[in-house]
């Protein structure tokens, strides 16, 4: 529960001496917990198996379950989705080709993750509206050197799936969806998985699917699922027989009887996050500086993050909005932010002017929610940001006058 914290006066937030808002953190990973005794129960099955890992029986029933949840013929369990990403790109990016196209607004370390495949990450601009990669300006980014098109779903709603996979088409260049963020939601009425020639999940703890960590590729490509299954396991094809170069990216038994437990409790959790957002979107409503983005109604979604837009109105810079949040204990996120491409890197980049990119940048927050946080929490959490509005005046003298922390 968050603590008794009233704010009357500017000296009465945490950042300039008053008492913290909510005595535990905040933040925005999902962190669900399903049933121990699920999870336990799940785990006596290999247990007694004595099979703790290398394709157990609950990896493959397991990646048999995820399937038929997405809809596609082929799941590939990977020990995170760090390894399900990369082996998916080095398996279907074209050969000879050295860039790979995506959008810098995005995961912070996507770029990282593409560069371990040796491929040079091609920046592209985004759309404003979705956030997400756009064909109209990805295609501006393709050259004679794209080997894979590399297309991420933002955090509310999808990316343009159907406009990605024209592209696809009419280049010839290979399409994989970082489906992180969109797991369990629909696209036109169909389930994401199955799009593209491949779709990349997470099962780290902070995401939809709880497996303490974890990742899976699903595909309708039976060669590409095979050749994927041979490399997260040294590339082993039979007890002696190497036919892919592999690395060791196995997901093993303790993780995936979590993973089954949390897809037991995946319909409660979608309602429990759904409340969550209502309740947001009620309280937000009279904020007129701040815009909720909001699930599109008419598709299947899991309502796991909160993302608000601080809009031209909003009286206080982004920077100051997190200062004063953190300092009350709501760990809020800049939304991908600074983008990829503003970053140093320790490996080549490529990218035109992306000055759209670099505007949205400054504009969104992630808000606290996830499986800590109660309608309580959510009420205080905006009763704060209502203050600020309403003292941003005194707010702003007071960080000019280096009031203290």
């Amino acid at each position: 529960m968050s603590t008794v914290s009233q704010k009357y006066r500017v000296q009465d937030l945490a950042r300039f001496g008053g008492t913290k808002t909510f005595d535990r953190v905040r933040g925005t990973p999902n962190l669900v917990r399903p049933d121990i005794e699920k999870v336990l129960n799940y785990s006596h099955e290999f247990f007694e198996a004595r099979r703790y890992t290398n394709g157990g029986p609950l990896v493959r029933k397991l990646e048999a379950r995820l399937a038929l949840l997405h809809g596609v013929k082929h799941c590939v369990a990977f020990s995170n989705a760090f390894w399900a990403i990369v082996t998916t790109i080095r398996s279907l990016s074209i050969d000879g080709r050295t860039e790979l196209v995506m959008p810098s607004l995005t995961y912070r370390r996507l770029a990282d993750i593409v560069s371990w495949t040796g491929l040079t990450p091609h920046f592209c601009e985004v759309n404003p509206e979705t956030l997400a990669m756009d064909p109209k300006f990805a295609i501006k980014a393709v050259n004679e050197r794209t080997a894979l098109l590399l297309s991420p779903h933002p955090i509310v709603n999808n990316c343009d799936i159907a406009g990605m996979e024209e592209l696809s088409q009419q280049t010839g260049i290979p399409l994989v969806f970082d489906s992180v963020e969109s797991a369990m939601e629909t696209y036109r009425g169909k389930m994401i998985g199955g799009f593209g020639r491949a779709e990349c999940f997470s099962m780290h703890s902070s995401k939809l699917l709880n497996g303490f960590e974890g990742g899976y590729v699903t595909t309708n490509d039976g060669a590409l699922a095979e050749q994927l299954a041979y490399i997260r396991g040294f590339g082993f094809a039979d007890e002696d027989k190497v036919v892919a170069l592999g690395l060791n990216a196995k997901l093993n038994e303790v993780h995936a009887a979590m993973a089954h437990a949390a897809i037991d409790d995946l319909p409660d959790q979608i309602e429990r996050n759904k409340k969550r957002y209502h309740a947001y979107r009620s309280l937000l409503e009279n904020l007129r500086e701040i815009r909720l983005l909001e699930f599109d109604a008419d598709e299947r979604r899991c309502f796991k993050s909160i993302v608000v837009e601080l809009l031209d109105s909003w009286p206080l810079s982004r920077s100051e909005t997190i200062d004063l949040l953190h300092a009350e204990g709501a760990l809020v996120r800049p939304y991908y932010s600074p983008p990829q491409h503003l970053k140093k890197m320790a490996y080549a980049t490529i990218c035109e002017d992306l000055h759209e990119t670099e505007r949205l940048a400054e504009r969104f927050l992630l808000l606290p929610c996830g499986e800590h946080v109660d309608e309580e929490d959510i009420r205080q959490v905006v009763d704060l940001l209502v203050f600020m509005r309403g003292h941003s005046t005194e707010i702003r003298a007071a960080f000019a006058g280096g009031a203290r922390s």
